[in-house]
C-alpha cells in the first residue's frame, strides 16, 4: 500500500501540487501544476464553469473517476483537489492494496471529518486493478460523502469500473498531450526554478525528438529530459544535443534516411501502403519505425484508428486485429510486440477497403450539426419509469422478435431524418453480402416489403 497523509491536520496535504518544493524529487514530480491555471492540454475539462473548475474552486463535494494514457495528468489533478481545496489528501495503489487498507483509509477520514471538519481527498491509483469487492468497499463512503474518491484509470471505466461507484462519480476522459502541450512543459521545466533553472538549453532536433519520444506523456518527456541535462551538466556542458538525449533515453533518433525524413512521413507512407494494399512497403515502413525507436503503442494506434477508417466492414475482422495487437504491444511491449504488429500490418494491408464507416459517421454528424435531430419517436422513448405511460413513451412498439424474420415495419429516426441513408457499403470484400442485406432491411424496417 502508498499511503500519503498529512501529520497535522492544519497542514497542507503532504502530497500536493507543487505546495512543498523538494528538489531532490524527479523533474516530474517538481514541475507539477500548482494550480488548474498551469495545466496544459486538458482545456475540454478546464473551461470556464466547467464540473472540473467548479469542483476545485467552489470546493463542492463531488468524487471523480479520471481515464487516460498515462502521463496524461490524473495524478496532478487529484492533488490538485486536495491542494487547492485545503482536504486531506491520502492515495492508495490498487497494486498492492487490499480492502482492510480501503476500510483503514476510510475510518480515518470518517475521524478527521467528524473532529475538525475538514474532508478527505482519497486518490486509488489504477483502480482497475481492484475487484468488485474492493470497489464495493467504497460504495458506503462515497455515498456519504466521508471521503472525496478520485479514481485514476488507464483501462476503459465502463468495462473496469463497478456500475454503483461510476454511476456516483463524474467521468473525466483526459486526452494524450499533443506535441505543442509537450513542448510548453518541456519549455517551463527548463526554465523554471523548480526545474532545471535556465541550467541547460535544449537543441531544436533534440527538442524535437523528445517530443516525438514522449508520444503524449508529459512524465515520459521530462524524465528523458532530466537524464540528458543530468548528462550534460556532469560534463560541463550547457546545452543538451540529440546524441546526448539519445544516450541519455538509450534509445535511437527517428532518423529514416540519411536525408532525414520527418517522423511523419514514415507514419503517413505506412497507412498509405496499408490503404493501397502493399503489404512489403507497409512491412518495411513499420520495420524502420521499430528500428528507429517509435513508440509500438503509437504504431498501434494508428493502425486501430486505419482498421474502421479505411478497411470498416468490408472486413469486420480487420478492428480485431488491430485491437487485439494494441492489447498485445500493450501487455508485451518491445522487441516481441513487433511480431503483433507485423500480423496486425499484414492483415490490414490484404484486406478489402472500404471508407464507408467513416464515410456513414461523417454524414451522420453533419446532419446533427445542421439542427437535424428531431425528438425520438414516442414508440422508442423510454417507458420503465413512472407516468411514461401518462406521456405514451413506449406505446405501439413493435418487439422485434415477435416478428417474422426478427424485423418489423416501424419508425426509428425522428420525423426530419425518415428516408436518410447514412451507411453505403462499398461492395468490397463482405460489404458485397452487406450490401444485399442492408438493403432488405431498409425496405422492411421503412415499410415497402413485407418480411417473408
Amino acid at each position: 500500500m502508498t499511503l500519503f497523509e498529512p501529520a497535522e491536520p492544519d497542514e497542507p496535504a503532504a502530497v500536493s501540487a507543487g505546495s512543498e518544493f523538494d528538489p531532490a524529487a524527479p523533474l516530474a514530480a517538481r514541475m507539477r501544476p500548482r494550480t488548474l491555471d498551469e495545466v496544459v492540454g486538458q482545456d475540454h475539462l478546464l473551461a470556464p464553469g466547467s464540473p472540473l473548475r467548479r469542483l476545485v474552486e467552489g470546493d463542492a463535494p463531488m468524487s471523480l473517476i479520471l481515464f487516460g494514457a498515462p502521463g496524461t495528468g490524473k495524478t496532478t489533478l487529484a492533488l490538485l483537489v486536495s491542494h487547492v481545496t485545503h482536504r486531506r489528501f491520502a492515495q492508495l495503489s490498487a497494486l498492492n492494496a487490499g480492502v482492510k487498507d480501503v476500510r483503514e483509509v476510510i475510518a480515518r477520514a470518517k475521524a478527521e471529518l467528524s473532529r475538525t471538519g475538514r474532508q478527505t481527498v482519497l486518490f486509488i491509483d489504477e483502480i482497475h486493478r481492484f475487484s468488485k469487492t474492493q470497489q464495493d468497499s467504497l460504495l458506503g463512503a462515497v455515498e456519504a460523502r466521508h471521503v472525496t474518491l478520485v479514481a485514476a484509470t488507464t483501462e476503459n471505466p465502463f468495462f473496469s469500473i463497478v456500475s454503483p461507484l461510476l454511476s456516483r462519480s463524474l467521468l473525466l476522459t483526459l486526452e494524450p498531450l499533443n506535441d505543442d502541450a509537450v513542448q510548453t512543459l518541456v519549455d517551463r521545466a527548463l526554465t523554471d526554478q523548480r526545474g532545471l533553472a535556465g541550467a541547460v538549453t535544449l537543441a531544436p532536433d533534440a527538442r524535437s525528438h523528445l517530443v516525438r519520444l514522449s508520444a503524449g506523456d508529459a512524465r515520459r518527456a521530462l524524465t528523458a529530459l532530466e537524464a540528458a541535462a543530468g548528462t550534460v551538466l556532469a560534463e560541463g556542458r550547457t546545452e543538451v544535443d540529440l546524441p546526448t538525449l539519445e544516450q541519455a533515453v538509450d534509445t535511437a533518433a527517428l532518423r529514416y534516411d540519411r536525408d532525414g525524413d520527418q517522423h511523419y512521413d514514415v507514419v503517413s507512407a505506412f497507412i498509405k501502403s496499408i490503404k493501397g494494399s502493399d503489404v512489403d512497403a507497409a512491412l518495411h515502413y513499420l520495420a524502420r519505425m521499430v528500428e528507429a525507436g517509435e513508440d509500438p503503442r503509437y504504431i498501434a494506434r494508428r493502425l486501430v484508428v486505419h482498421a474502421s477508417e479505411d478497411i470498416g466492414m468490408a472486413d469486420p475482422t480487420a478492428l480485431l486485429a488491430a485491437t487485439a495487437a494494441a492489447e498485445a504491444v500493450q501487455l508485451i511491449g518491445l522487441p516481441e510486440g513487433r511480431i503483433n504488429l507485423a500480423q496486425a500490418t499484414i492483415h490490414l494491408a490484404l484486406a478489402p477497403k472500404s471508407n464507408a464507416v467513416i464515410r456513414a459517421i461523417d454524414a451522420a454528424q453533419a446532419d446533427v450539426r445542421a439542427g437535424l435531430a428531431g425528438a425520438v419517436p414516442p414508440a422508442l422513448r423510454d417507458a420503465h419509469y413512472a407516468g411514461a405511460k401518462r406521456l405514451g413513451a413506449g406505446q405501439r412498439y413493435g418487439y422485434p422478435h415477435d416478428y417474422p424474420g426478427g424485423v418489423v415495419a416501424q419508425q426509428y429516426p425522428p420525423d426530419e431524418l425518415v428516408g436518410r441513408d447514412y451507411y453505403t457499403p462499398s461492395g468490397h470484400g463482405a460489404e458485397e453480402m452487406i450490401a444485399e442485406r442492408l438493403a432488405q432491411l431498409r425496405d422492411l424496417v421503412r415499410g415497402s416489403t413485407k418480411p417473408s
